[in-house]
């Protein structure tokens, strides 16, 4: 067998080894995964990405977290495999198929992709909740700074409005909210400032991956929260480490993202990892 050829790409260095198993099927383990994710034995990542065959769209794009554990939706993955598929095919608008749903791609020039990312999902049970509450006041327990905005963007989202965002102890507060009982499928989470009723300066720490300088699937959250909290427009820059990433929340409930990919470099991976088995 021969090697498995890989692209890092990344979306405000929240990057992504992608392979592209739309011919001939690519199976790889959790542990393989594991490995190829990990910054000192593999590539390094945030999430793993497997391009698959798509009965509804251009492509279906499957997600693993750095843990080998799937994952329903990533935003910032989404543009740098709708662009993908735009470079390959000449074409300015794809359709790129998830676990959660079918999301429409364009794009806009010089690398940026605007993704839109479904409708925001804000009841309990579809966040989910482990029990009813009002979700743009939720109680994550005593490690929270202040109660939590809860949505649904395709995977779970518990957002903060703090006064520093910068101040807070990511590593350690944002891992405890995210293993919240309040949470039963856990959740990402993300401490936010509001700077102007259109734009908002964030931090995020990723359900199974960790701090990240992005998260696209975070910044949609945000904006939806930034409004039912009543802090800010519909329209949004959201501000993140790795940089700045657009979002509007539209009457319909759907929300619409845009930013820029990169391409870092193409690479192989070695064969054996088909049958890693750490």
């Amino acid at each position: 067998m021969n090697g498995i050829a890989f692209l890092k790409m990344h979306g405000l260095g929240n990057d992504f080894v992608i392979i592209d198993a739309r011919d001939h099927d690519i199976p790889l383990s959790p542990d393989a995964i594991r490995l190829i994710a990990d910054r000192r034995l593999g590539v390094g990542c945030d999430q793993f990405i497997r391009m698959e065959p798509s009965q509804n769209g251009d492509v279906f794009m499957r997600i693993w977290n750095p843990d080998g554990s799937a994952a329903e939706a990533c935003g910032n993955a989404t543009r740098c495999v709708a662009r993908l598929v735009m470079d390959e095919t000449g074409r300015e608008k794809v359709d790129v198929e998830t676990v959660a749903g079918i999301l429409a791609s364009r794009q806009n020039g010089s690398g940026h992709v605007t993704v839109d990312m479904g409708g925001a999902r804000l009841g309990w049970r579809e966040i989910p909740l482990a029990q009813e509450a009002d979700t743009t006041s939720v109680d994550l327990g005593r490690e929270a700074p202040v109660r939590a905005v809860c949505v649904n963007i395709g995977n779970p989202h518990a957002v903060l409005f703090v006064p520093d965002c910068d101040a807070i102890d990511l590593a350690t507060t944002g891992a405890a909210l995210e293993n919240s009982a309040m949470l039963p499928e856990r959740a990402n989470i993300s401490f936010c400032t509001v700077e102007a009723p259109n734009k908002i300066r964030a931090r995020v720490w990723e359900r199974s991956a960790g701090a990240t300088l992005a998260c696209g699937s975070a910044a949609c959250a945000i904006a939806v929260a930034g409004v039912r909290a009543g802090l800010t427009e519909r329209s949004v820059t959201v501000a993140l480490p790795g940089g700045n990433l657009d979002l509007e929340w539209r009457d319909d409930g759907h929300v619409l993202m845009a930013g820029p990919t990169a391409l870092a470099y193409a690479g192989t991976l070695a064969p054996e990892l088909a049958a890693c088995d750490a």
